[in-house]
């Protein structure tokens, strides 16, 4: 073997390791596994904005999947309470809320009725910022491994990096065994945190000595195409958007600020510039920890969170959302480009999906004679509570809600010698004549699953776990949501809320082609864990998605 040239040498080697693996019953991958995965997620991006715009995208941000990649038409999640912490916990775990125990972004712990944030860890700050009790700092609240922890556990020096402009996009899909970056609010710089280092590496300092989220500072969103383009978007200004309004060109940064602060930084989530921040500071981490340079595959992780913040103030069906649609694609198509030159086009898979989708406004469907409404969340609890008062005596009945479920007081119906099930069929009761409420499943209903026929009742299952949710499950009616500060929202198990895009780009790896078949967002991980030739992490439930072959 001595004699043989270094490249047969390493296919004999790939060679006698697949046939390994085969025998030993797990699974194989491609001869030549990407250097690189990039696993894109657009927060709060629904499929029917990919369609609906297609013909105004950049021939390379989007469109590079689209024309020369794999894209699912029908990809959907199949838990009920579609958001942001349940649906990036699924991605990479491959398992829906029933397993990962990330049943939503906050829930209550179960005893005391105090809240918890699905990546809340007291035992863990931010590195040189700011730690609040319920910031996220890590993800011991996960309770499954991810495809990157499986990548590390098969080759240790591979790295999983993973940047968000939220603490759950970025710490959810870093599993683990990664290392999450976010976006901090208050300085517009990125900051790890102490679960991951005690002190953040020279590329991460150096990229945040620059200060670039001052150079937004006084900068116009500024839409990219001509009025006429948006037609086939809602125009801005909509009564429904409130007093504060929102409309192109936006400035960033209040008339009297003399200077960037807190106000400010927070306002770029809601506009392009965060996100182009992200990406900036992904490019900052394929440099600085030398991402896709060597036969080790490496994971990076991007979660750009600006559509979510956009679509909550103006919804999908907005100019403004149109607009950062098509900004999002041509920073993508940007950063594309620097991948292709810094790591080789040869060298990468890219993947892209959404935590969720997005609800249309109240007002709109109702505009268009759907049933609609709004429902105050507090009042409907005090409602609930009177009515369980009773048959059953003064008392605070209900401890809140605990993510999409109610969240019963078990020490006071302890302390009244109640059955616990009697009280939950009489509060999943009163909580169906609230007009906007869909389905209610109660804990003893969701354990034996004998009402599996019932709409919704399966998709609530998975968004329930027996150690994290209260006992009463609940679901909306379409068209419906809870008063808040946003002008809409997602949560829901409709399409408007499941029906999201994935996207597969890597010509080494995936044949381009359209796939019409059925597909759920769980079934990306076993599909990267085939790829690279790992196992797919244990309890996934999703099943390879059927890729056109290379």
């Amino acid at each position: 073997m001595k004699h043989l040239s270094a490249s047969f040498r390493c296919l004999a080697v790939a060679c006698v390791t697949a046939l390994l693996l085969a025998c030993a019953g797990a699974p194989t991958s491609v001869a030549v596994k990407p250097r690189l995965v990039v696993f894109l997620v657009i927060d709060g991006l629904p499929q029917r904005q990919i369609t609906a715009y297609r013909d105004q995208l950049a021939p390379d941000g989007f469109a590079r999947f689209l024309d020369r990649g794999a894209w699912f038409t029908e990809a959907r999640y199949a838990h009920a309470f579609t958001v942001t912490a349940a649906g990036h916990a699924a991605m990479l775990t491959g398992a829906y809320p029933d397993h990962t125990g990330i049943i939503g972004n906050e829930w209550r712990d179960q005893a005391s009725g105090v809240p918890v944030y699905n990546t809340g860890d007291t035992t863990a700050k931010y590195i040189g910022h700011e730690t609040r009790p319920l910031d996220g700092t890590s993800p011991r609240n996960l309770r499954m491994e991810t495809v990157g922890d499986m990548l590390r556990r098969s080759d240790p020096r591979s790295k999983v990096i993973s940047v968000s402009g939220k603490d759950r996009g970025a710490i959810l899909p870093a599993g683990k065994s990664g290392i999450a970056y976010m976006y901090m609010g208050g300085s517009g710089q990125f900051a790890s945190t102490t679960y991951y280092m005690t002190e953040h590496p020279g590329w991460v300092n150096e990229f945040n000595s620059r200060k670039p989220a001052d150079r937004y500072f006084k900068t116009q969103w500024m839409p990219l195409l001509p009025e006429a383009a948006y037609a086939r978007s809602v125009p801005d200004d909509q009564p429904w958007f409130g007093p504060q309004g929102g409309r192109l060109p936006m400035a960033m940064g209040a008339a009297n600020d003399a200077a960037p602060g807190p106000a400010f930084y927070n306002a770029l989530l809601r506009s392009p510039f965060a996100d182009a921040l992200s990406l900036e500071f992904a490019r900052a981490a394929v440099a600085g920890e030398g991402l896709g340079r060597d036969e080790s595959t490496d994971i990076l992780a991007v979660s750009l969170s600006g559509h979510d913040y956009v679509n909550h103030a103006y919804s999908a069906e907005s100019r403004l959302s149109h607009d950062h649609f098509l900004q999002l694609d041509r920073l993508l198509e940007a950063f594309f480009h620097d991948l292709d030159a810094s790591v080789g086009a040869g060298n990468y898979l890219a993947v892209l999906t959404a935590d969720h989708g997005f609800m249309p406004a109240p007002e709109m469907a109702a505009a268009q004679g759907q049933p609609s409404g709004r429902m105050n969340a507090g009042a409907v609890l005090g409602r609930i509570n009177a009515g369980l008062e009773k048959p059953f005596g003064p008392g605070k009945w209900l401890l809140g809600y605990s993510a999409s479920s109610l969240l019963l007081n078990k020490p006071l119906i302890g302390q009244k010698n109640l059955d616990l099930d009697a009280v939950a069929d009489q509060a999943r009761a009163l909580l169906l004549q609230e007009p906007g409420i869909g389905s209610a499943f109660t804990r003893r209903e969701l354990e034996s699953g004998r009402l599996s026929a019932a709409p919704f009742f399966d998709a609530s299952r998975r968004s329930w776990h027996p150690d994290v949710s209260g006992e009463v499950q609940f679901t909306l009616k379409p068209n419906w949501m809870f008063t808040s500060n946003s002008i809409t929202t997602h949560g829901s198990p409709h399409d408007y809320d499941t029906h999201v895009p994935i996207l597969f780009w890597g010509p080494s790896w995936v044949r381009p082609g359209r796939v019409d078949t059925g597909v759920e967002v769980v079934d990306i991980a076993p599909t990267l864990a085939r790829l690279l030739g790992v196992a797919a992490p244990t309890g996934s439930e999703g099943k390879p998605l059927p890729l056109p072959a290379p």
